[in-house]
């Protein structure tokens, strides 16, 4: 995502500020719109959430502010990368960073959807079925290595991304707020993976990779990874200071939902969808849902700007995180080397703001 280099002006059609409300933050009200105070408020906590996680993820502020973003926006974050570099740590310093209940699942091609979910085990005292919770409830899930398990497995996450709920034996459970779902896989073409469904890759909100440390953020985390920790703490991650807390999180999601992006932004969106649809080297394009998934992102990184509307600049910025893993490119554009980034850089230029 690149910043802006001018400052942004607000569209035309903005709905007039509310002031400084001063009091907590209400998104059922008849005209909930965020104050210029709100975002600040969210930007600073958000920043100072990317900067913790910079102290053990070295050298990848801009993956960090990606990880922020998914998590404002509501939604799932997709880490897709070779094992060492990192996948797991952002997702664990993230967690604790915001004093977050994290769960980890390592999926493994044994893994049963059960052990996702929870199923409910019979009580020989009571002599009653007892539904035991799964790994999924928790406010942070690690789903390392999501592609080592079983499609079947794979798709117990489908309604707890989507719903925020899981449907076992006939009853619903309620997930916890905020609920993210952070993934990591390893390439498909790696001994012992799985290909990840369509649906399950449309759940996830943005994709990104972590790549290799520049030699001095490289250097950095040796000597910290390799070197001595605090009396008391296990590893390096204990070290990471708590900067805000799930509840002040939550509110921020509802807060984020409120950023304007007004009708002009919207049709934008509209069609830069369709026009990856109609696109000669698409055999599969960005779905309403990735359609709805950019709009969020989009109010995320204007709230992590500090400002209270979308631009078609935000759009821009978090197009390719967004909408790169959704798009199935045709053979002959595999063939000619053409990527999901390259069409979308077409679909950008060939598409007007307005």
């Amino acid at each position: 995502m690149t910043q802006n280099t001018a400052p942004a002006q607000p569209p035309d059609d903005l709905p007039p500020s509310e002031g400084d409300r001063g009091a907590r933050f209400d998104p059922h009200g008849p005209a909930a719109v965020l104050t210029e105070a709100e975002a600040r408020d969210v930007a600073d906590e958000a920043q100072a959430v990317v900067e913790e996680i910079a102290t053990v993820v070295e050298g990848k502020d801009e993956v960090a502010r990606i990880a922020v973003l998914v998590l404002l926006a509501g939604g799932h974050l997709l880490i897709e990368d070779i094992p060492g570099v990192g996948k797991t740590m952002l997702a664990k310093s993230l967690a604790a960073s915001l004093g977050a209940e994290r769960h980890r699942i390592q999926f493994t091609p044994d893994l049963l959807p059960g052990d996702v979910t929870g199923a409910s085990v019979f009580n020989q005292a009571s002599g009653q079925f007892e539904f035991r919770r799964g790994a999924v409830f928790t406010q942070i899930l690690l789903a390392d290595e999501i592609n080592r398990a079983s499609p079947k497995t794979q798709s117990a996450l489908l309604e707890a991304m989507e719903e925020r709920q899981v449907s076992v034996d006939g009853e619903t459970y309620a997930l916890a707020e905020p609920f993210m779902v952070v993934a990591t896989a390893n390439p498909v073409e790696m001994e012992g993976t799985y290909r990840l469904p369509e649906a399950q890759r449309d759940r996830f909100l943005a994709q990104t990779t972590m790549g290799y440390p520049i030699a001095s953020a490289e250097a950095r985390m040796l000597a910290a990874q390799s070197g001595p920790v605090r009396a008391g703490d296990r590893d390096v991650l204990d070290a990471v200071a708590r900067r805000t807390t799930p509840e002040r999180i939550a509110e921020h999601v509802r807060a984020v939902r409120t950023v304007h992006a007004s009708p002009v932004i919207l049709d934008y969106v509209v069609r830069l969808a369709e026009a990856t649809r109609s696109h000669p080297h698409v055999t599969l394009g960005a779905s309403p849902r990735a359609a709805v998934h950019l709009v969020r992102a989009a109010k995320a990184g204007a709230a992590l700007d500090a400002r209270t509307f979308v631009t078609p600049q935000d759009i821009a910025d978090v197009i390719m995180p967004v909408w790169r893993h959704r798009m199935h490119l045709t053979p002959q554009a595999l063939s000619r080397g053409v990527g999901a980034g390259d069409l979308l850089d077409q679909v950008l230029a060939g598409t007007s703001q307005t």
